[in-house]
């Protein structure tokens, strides 16, 4: 049997999860900014990118391409903390 794609997944978890799931995304997507941004400043040269850009663009355009790990961080964490949180939203019965 085959997954799901990444997208369906997510909304999936953000579905059972909530707020939890959103919160843990757009986290990621923080620090994953933050810290291309830090060493972008630092002067870590990433490839395909223009001076021009700036340090947040470059850094947002890095942030994208890593777009499909952040989903798999936010689809293995959000279990975790909804557990940790006590914040899974209750399953609904099944209607075939």
């Amino acid at each position: 049997m085959e997954k799901p794609p990444l997208k369906a997944r997510l909304k999936a978890v953000i579905d059972q999860y909530g707020r939890v799931a959103i919160i843990t995304y757009f986290a990621i997507f923080g620090l994953a900014l933050l810290g291309f941004a830090v060493a972008a400043h630092f002067g870590v040269q990433l490839k395909g990118t223009s001076g021009a850009a700036g340090t947040l663009g470059i850094a947002y355009a890095a942030t994208k391409v890593t777009q499909p790990l952040r989903i798999l961080a936010t689809l293995a964490l959000t279990p975790v903390l909804g557990r940790l949180f006590g914040s899974q939203k209750a399953t609904a019965p099944r209607v075939d």
